[in-house]
C-alpha cells in the first residue's frame, strides 16, 4: 500500500487512543514517522493494548473527556494537527441499554465537540471520524448496506452513531465546505477484531478468555451474521481515506464503507469453531439462554465505492485473520513484548498490501 502522502514527521491528532483499534492506529502512524498526539479517557479495559504495548512512551497522551469542549481545545492548541482521527466513543451496544444517555453525550456530542475543536483550529486540513456499519437503518435484508442508505438504530449505541453521521454531514455542509477549511470524512466499519482487545460482550475477546481459561465460551446468538474483519483493515481504510484527504481533493469528503469480502460475513457458530481449532485443546461452546436486550441478526457492507475510489480492499481472509489473533495472544502470554508483536502484524499487514517494510519505522 503505497502511501499518496508522507506521513513523516506530520502532526495527528488521535481521539480514542487508549482503546483497542486507536492503540493499533496510534501505533501504525508512529512506525510511518507520524508526530501523534492522543487524546483520550484512561484505557477501558483491565488489561488493554495500550497499557500492553506501553503505547504512552510512543506519543503525546493527553487525557482527557470527547464531552469536554475546554479539555479539548486544550489538546488541539498542544498538538496543532494536520490530520484528525476522530475514534473516542461509547462502542458498545450492551453497555448502551444500561447508560443511554452516557452513550449519546459521548457519541453524539463528543463528535460534535471534536468537530468543533477542529473548527477553531488552524492548521486541520482532513478529519476522519470514525462512526460504525451499525449507523444504518437495519432492516435485517439480505443486502449489503451501502453509502447512500438511510441512518438509523435500534439500539441507542446504533442509533447514536446513525446521529453522529447525521453531525457529520451537517458539518460538512455546513462549515467545512469553502476553500481552505479542513476536508471531512467519515468511516464506517464492520465487526473490527485483532489481537489485544479485552473489551466485555464482544465475541472474540470473550472466546479468547474462555480459551485461555480452558473453560467452554459462552454464546449468545450463534446465528447471527455480522461482517468480521482484521482491525488492520479497516485501519487501513482509515490511513488511505486520510491520505486522499490530504492530496486537497474534496471529492473524497464523504461517507466511506469498509466491510469484508461478502465470503467473510460468517455466523458467530463458524467464528467460535474456527478459532476453537486454531486455539488447540479449546472447549465447545454453549448457548447462552438467559434474557438479554436486542441484537441484529443480519448485517454486511457493501464496500464497492472504497474499492473503485480508493484503490482498497481486504488483504486477510477471515480465516487468516483468526490465526493472527490466536498467535498475537499465544505469543503476549507466552511473555512476548506486545508491542514488538503489534508492530510486527501491522508490518506483515503493510507487507501483503504491497507497502513493503516500513521505512520510516521507529524501534519497538
Amino acid at each position: 500500500m503505497e502511501a499518496l502522502v508522507s506521513w513523516a514527521g506530520r502532526r495527528v491528532l488521535v481521539t480514542g487512543h487508549t482503546g483497542f483499534k486507536g492503540s493499533w492506529l496510534a501505533l501504525w502512524l508512529d512506525a510511518m514517522g507520524a508526530d501523534v498526539t492522543g487524546f483520550a479517557l484512561p484505557a477501558p479495559t483491565q488489561p488493554s493494548l495500550f497499557e500492553t504495548a506501553r503505547i504512552a512512551e510512543r506519543l503525546r497522551h493527553i487525557e482527557g473527556d470527547v464531552r469536554d469542549p475546554a479539555a479539548l481545545a486544550a489538546a488541539f492548541a498542544a498538538a496543532r494537527p494536520e490530520v484528525v482521527f476522530h475514534l473516542a466513543a461509547q462502542p458498545l451496544v450492551r453497555l448502551s441499554y444500561d447508560d443511554p444517555a452516557g452513550t449519546y453525550a459521548t457519541n453524539v456530542m463528543g463528535t460534535v465537540n471534536v468537530l468543533e475543536a477542529a473548527r477553531a483550529a488552524p492548521g486541520v486540513r482532513a478529519i476522519v471520524a470514525v462512526t460504525s456499519d451499525k449507523c444504518y437503518e437495519n432492516r435485517e435484508w439480505i443486502w449489503p448496506y451501502r453509502e447512500t442508505d438511510p441512518m438509523g438504530g435500534h439500539d441507542p449505541y446504533s442509533s447514536s452513531k446513525g446521529c453522529a453521521e447525521l453531525v457529520v454531514a451537517a458539518w460538512r455542509r455546513s462549515f467545512f465546505a469553502g476553500e481552505g477549511a479542513p476536508a471531512l470524512a467519515s468511516a464506517r466499519a464492520g465487526n473490527v477484531i485483532g489481537g489485544g482487545d479485552w473489551a466485555a460482550d464482544r465475541l472474540v475477546p470473550d472466546l479468547v478468555r474462555a480459551f485461555a481459561a480452558g473453560a467452554a465460551p459462552l454464546i449468545r446468538n450463534p446465528q447471527a451474521v455480522r461482517p468480521w474483519q482484521h482491525v488492520l483493515e479497516a485501519l487501513g481504510g482509515y490511513i488511505l481515506l486520510a491520505e486522499h484527504l490530504l492530496t486537497g481533493d474534496r471529492t473524497f469528503a464523504e461517507g466511506w464503507n469498509f466491510g469484508p469480502s461478502d465470503e467473510d460475513a460468517r455466523p458467530v457458530a463458524w467464528i467460535v469453531e474456527r478459532m476453537r481449532a486454531a486455539w488447540g485443546d479449546a472447549g465447545a461452546m454453549v448457548p447462552d439462554r438467559g434474557p438479554r436486550p436486542h441484537e441484529a441478526g443480519l448485517l454486511r457492507l457493501d464496500s464497492a465505492k472504497a474499492r473503485a475510489a480508493l484503490g482498497w480492499q481486504p488483504r486477510l481472509r477471515l480465516e487468516t485473520a483468526l490465526d493472527w489473533i490466536v498467535d498475537w495472544h499465544k505469543q503476549v502470554d507466552a511473555g512476548a513484548d506486545a508491542r514488538a508483536v503489534t508492530l510486527a502484524q501491522i508490518a506483515a499487514y503493510r507487507a501483503l498490501a504491497g507497502g513493503g517494510s516500513q521505512e520510516n519505522a521507529r524501534a519497538a
